[in-house]
This record gives C-alpha cells, structure tokens and sequence, in this order.
C-alpha cells in the first residue's frame, strides 16, 4: 500500500470523523442511547472506537469459513415471531423480526424473520453451558456467530513490524455484562476496517482495545465477560487481522477503497440489519 493511499485513507478517515480516542480515554459510558432512536441512524454511527487508540486507515483481515447448510449438532434453539416488538431501525429494510432464544433462556436477541439461527456444538475448550449460535441469511449465507463461555486468553502481543492501521467506521455502545480490567471499557457495536492488500472489515461487539496508534495486528470482536463468566462474541470474525494475498478474506468484507467500506455501512442494508441484531443482544446477569 503506497503513501499516497495511506494518506488518502487518513484523509477520508478524518471526513467520517472516527478519530477515536483509546478505549480508555472513550466518551460516554458505553451505556448512551441505541443507535436507532431519535436522532441517529444505526448505519455509519461514528462514536468513539470501543477498541482503539486513535484515528487511522487499516489493514487486512482475518478468514473464517461460513457456516454450511444443513443440520448441525447441538439443540436447535427456540425461535419466535416477537409479538408487538420492536420496529425496525431507521436504516435496516427488514419489515418483520423474530426473537431467537436459547432453550435454557440465556441469551436472546432479534433478527429478520427470513433469516435462519440455530445452534450448534461450542467449540472444544469452551466453558460448560458455552453455547454457539450461527445466524444465516434466507440464502444460507453466513452472517454472524454468537459464543458464550469463551475461555479468557491474554491479547497476543503484534510482532515487530506486524501492525497496521485501521480505521473504526461505526462504535456504537451497548449495554451488556462485562468484566474490566486494563485495556478495556464498557461494550460497543463496531464495525472497522483494517488496512493490507486490500480494506477489510469485520463488525461484532467489543470491549478490548484494538491497539496503539491506531495500528493493530489482531482486532478482537469479543468482550470480557464477568468474573467466572468466560468472554462472548458476537460478530462476523471472533478476531479481525492481517492476511496474506493468497488467503480467503470471507466472511470478512473486502474493500478496494476506504469510501467503498464506508458505503457498506452507511447505505448498506445487511449491515443496518445486522447491527440492529447485535445491538439487541441480551445476556442473563
């Protein structure tokens, strides 16, 4: 990636304004108001990054398969048509949502009703009663996983010269329970967008800081969660980080320019759909 390109991507970061402070040093208590009530949009919010140190451009992505079609093990979770429920947020297209739960009612959250969540056996290593969630898309496309019961691991030092920078298009805060601890605040919707041979971007929920200087190897879509309560995910990528040229950027979104990511959040559908979803997670305390 040329200078010229670096600081093009500086320039169109600074017109979204996402000069995010460090997690830190973030305005707000992560408790404000949701991103689709009076006053704001849930496509293209630009709050202070929940996960970063600074302003900047990106770098590449992490892969992750898609979820395939078809049965999968584990319960299939209970989901019902929410009655009277919500409208839809200013931005999403989907006229009729549906809440997914859990049979033991340890999470819930909304989701169009022609989109598909089912559970399916969490990952060796996982906390007992861990669940995992994968949502799809009426087609069967992958779109997010939610897991809980994740085992607390320390955030993997960047080898020298492994970071780069990324840009935070979207950070909206949402209320979740969560742990602290240094390096992290209260829980935000992001959806950033790092910088390699290509834009990639990821959107989950996150409270641990993306990196210092706005340049990271590896952005987490997790949150600590309370103490004895394992981390969760909810998102596209558990981690977004730097790929190689000849690695598999799906289901991480691929960019040729900074103003092509910041269409997808702004005028994009799946994404306002998408976020409405993560925003309406609910864990039980």
């Amino acid at each position: 990636m040329t200078g010229t390109a670096l600081s093009r991507g500086i320039r169109i970061a600074a017109a979204l304004g996402v000069a995010a402070a460090a997690l830190t040093g973030c305005s707000g208590d992560g408790k404000g108001t949701p991103a689709w009530t009076a006053g704001s949009g849930p496509a293209g919010t630009t709050t202070p990054d929940a996960s970063s140190s600074g302003s900047s451009p990106g770098a590449s992505a992490g892969a992750a398969s898609g979820a395939s079609r078809g049965s999968s093990p584990g319960a299939t979770a209970e989901a019902t048509a929410s009655g009277g429920g919500s409208a839809a947020a200013p931005g999403s297209t989907a006229s009729a949502w549906k809440v997914f739960t859990d049979p033991a009612k340890s999470v819930s959250f909304e989701l169009p009703q022609e989109w598909l969540a089912q559970s399916v056996a969490p990952d060796p290593g996982t906390m007992p009663g861990a669940l995992k969630i994968e949502v799809k898309d009426a087609r069967g496309g992958y779109l997010a996983t939610l897991q809980t019961g994740l085992q607390p691991q320390p955030v993997p030092a960047c080898a020298d010269g492994a970071a780069r920078p990324y840009v935070v298009v979207s950070s909206v805060p949402v209320e979740l329970p969560h742990g602290g601890g240094a390096g992290t605040i209260d829980p935000h919707v992001v959806f950033r967008v790092i910088q390699g041979y290509k834009y990639f971007g990821s959107y989950g929920i996150t409270n641990i800081v993306g990196g210092s200087g706005g340049t990271s190897c590896a952005l987490q879509n997790l949150v600590r969660g309370p103490d004895g309560r394992g981390d969760y995910s909810f998102g596209d990528l558990a981690v977004l980080k730097t790929l190689a040229p000849d690695q598999k950027a799906a289901p991480a979104k691929a960019f040729d320019t900074l103003d092509q990511a910041a269409k997808y959040v702004n005028e994009g559908s799946e994404f306002a759909n998408v976020q409405r979803m993560l925003m309406s997670l609910k864990i039980r305390n």
